[in-house]
């Protein structure tokens, strides 16, 4: 099967390839892995034909094919994967893990950290917080910058689910970094929360605004200083 979606996703995106796009694309991305210059609204169709035609008969066929297509080397074709892993819920389950980590460790940069984090391991986390919470808390340390940047963010989708003490507790454990990735998913997982618990997150913003970094702490609070909730800083 693997060698049939691979052979779809190349023969699709070869003939929509835009050599001009593709170059203010990498430009955007920064970085010099090959674009065919496709936009996501242009990938749909082919999406929805993956989904239609292959579906994985094991969670083993389904990383196969998820690897199949993440170590071709266009970006969209890596898009591609990590749209193939999340259309088969059904494998979305805990020993796809190390997969979606490899995904992150290999991707290492926002496209797709913030497509594998909330999506993947965030639903993992939803389902199975008692094995997947202490994976996140290993995660929140690691040295790779992703890795920790997954560990908080991995809560953006999960809102009156959230686990709260994890969420804050990582923002905290992470202040002290001076990396902008870092900062920002602080900001942005914060911010996401408000939507759910906007005094809970403006007693916090206020708590320690002391060790949050300018990024984080206005990140954090956009929503709530536009409700009215807090003022700006």
């Amino acid at each position: 099967m693997k060698e049939e979606l691979v052979e779809l996703v190349q023969r699709s995106l070869g003939a929509l390839a835009n050599p001009v796009k593709a170059k203010s694309m990498a430009a955007y991305a920064r970085t010099t892995m090959p674009f065919y210059g496709i936009q996501k609204p242009d990938r749909v169709p082919l999406h929805r034909e993956m989904k239609q035609r292959f579906r994985p008969r094991s969670r083993a066929e389904y990383e196969e094919c998820v690897l199949a297509l993440w170590t071709l080397p266009h970006r969209e074709e890596k898009y591609t994967a990590l749209e193939f892993a999340l259309q088969h819920r059904r494998c979305i389950v805990l020993d796809s893990l190390p997969l979606y980590e490899r995904l992150i460790r290999e991707g290492a940069w926002w496209d797709f950290v913030d497509f594998v984090a909330p999506r993947l391991v965030g639903a993992l986390l939803l389902e199975h917080r008692h094995v997947v919470r202490p994976v996140m808390d290993v995660w929140i340390d690691d040295d790779d910058l992703w890795i920790r940047r997954s560990a908080i963010i991995s809560q953006l989708k999960h809102r009156d689910a959230t686990d709260e003490a994890q969420l804050f507790g990582f923002c905290l454990r992470r202040s002290h970094e001076r990396e902008f990735f870092i900062r920002k998913a602080i900001g942005w997982a914060l911010r996401e929360y408000s939507k759910s618990a906007p005094d809970a997150v403006a007693r916090f913003l206020t708590g320690h605004s002391d060790r949050l970094s300018g990024l984080s702490y206005r990140e954090g609070a956009k929503r709530l200083v536009r409700a009215g909730v807090m003022r700006s800083s």
